[in-house]
């Protein structure tokens, strides 16, 4: 069984990681904070369809602060979806303001609504951690989604990534006949193998979504992360694996049952190849980054020894265990990854 911190350390933002953020105009001034979100007068659980506590709360906030939260959430959603164009903020309205009582973030899930179709939409309210931060941002370099977040001091927006819970996908649609268990089997190799790569840890199936897609002779699948707390912060080396976690053992089983080692590796260095050139096209964005990483403090002494010396003996390179930081450990996976590439 995968041991995952009980209580994960939240680092906070460098001064040289803020004027990384700010070039890449992911910091930008809002007018609503995580802080003050925090000010609500009273709160109701919100159960789901089977009558089960969600470990969320919708919560509720005294008439004269509504107004301006409200005003400013849309605000917030216009520079997050339309770069700052606030023409459509005067047919959107704000439905509903929700906080989890789970985990480690506690993060605000805002519900905003069109006036005109009722189409909704949802995005995030958080504590700006690095750790989570560096995870978004090597996501939306490293994986084939981009990736919308935007930071203010204190605080981390971000937007809504739809899919199926990996949990709820195992309950309600994994045996489903019209659903190719070669394509799930497949898409779960690759997705460990992004993980992996870029010390994507604690993966378990209800902190990733599944992107289905129907296509012109079957149906697509797409496995997407949404918790991005564990970037690059625990010591064991397979806590970056899920193929390691007893939640996801389901899709194990699939690619045990219907995928060869041959098969398997195949996959594997097409996605490692699919990222050697991602690294390759954004390599500006990736060395000044590289460049924060390096120096900044976003785990512990210990956990860093351990998995230095853990790659160390996993990849039969002893570079790992010399290294200081975990940037320098994430810069030595890039770097061998792009060696391999070449060959």
């Amino acid at each position: 069984m995968q041991s995952i911190s009980r209580k994960k350390i939240f680092f906070p933002l460098n001064p040289a990681f803020r004027n990384y953020l700010k070039l890449y105009e992911r910091e930008v001034s809002l007018p609503v904070s995580y802080e003050e979100l925090r000010y609500y007068d009273h709160s109701i659980s919100v159960y789901d369809k089977e009558g089960k506590d969600t470990l969320w709360e919708t919560v509720f906030y005294p008439q004269s602060m509504m107004r301006p939260i409200h005003a400013g959430l849309k605000r917030i959603y216009s520079n997050l979806k339309a770069g700052g164009d606030q023409a459509a903020e005067e047919h959107l309205h704000i439905e509903r303001i929700d906080y989890c009582t789970f985990g480690n973030s506690h993060p605000f899930r805002i519900k905003i609504v069109n006036n005109y179709n009722e189409v909704y939409d949802y995005f995030y309210i958080k504590i700006a951690d690095a750790s989570r931060i560096y995870g978004l941002e090597l996501e939306h370099i490293l994986s084939p989604y981009w990736i919308n977040f935007l930071v203010d001091g204190n605080t981390l927006v971000e937007e809504h990534i739809a899919g199926v819970p990996g949990d709820q996908f195992i309950l309600h649609y994994l045996d489903r006949l019209d659903f190719n268990p070669k394509r799930i089997a497949k898409e779960f190799v690759k997705f460990n193998e992004r993980c992996f790569v870029r010390l994507l840890g604690d993966m378990r199936s209800y902190n990733f979504v599944i992107d289905i897609t129907p296509d012109f002779d079957d149906v697509q699948f797409r496995i997407r992360a949404i918790d991005f707390d564990q970037q690059f912060y625990e010591g064991k080396r397979t806590l970056y694996m899920p193929q390691y976690f007893k939640e996801n053992r389901v899709f194990v089983e699939l690619a045990i049952k219907h995928l060869n080692a041959e098969v398997v590796k195949q996959y594997q260095q097409e996605e490692r190849a699919v990222i050697a050139r991602r690294i390759k096209a954004q390599r500006h964005r990736i060395k000044d980054l590289r460049d924060v990483i390096m120096v900044d403090r976003v785990s512990l002494p210990e956990k860093i020894k351990q998995l230095g010396e853990e790659l160390a003996q996993y990849y039969d390179d002893p570079a790992y265990a010399r290294c200081k930081t975990m940037g320098e450990i994430i810069e030595r996976c890039l770097k061998q990854l792009l060696v391999k590439s070449r060959r």
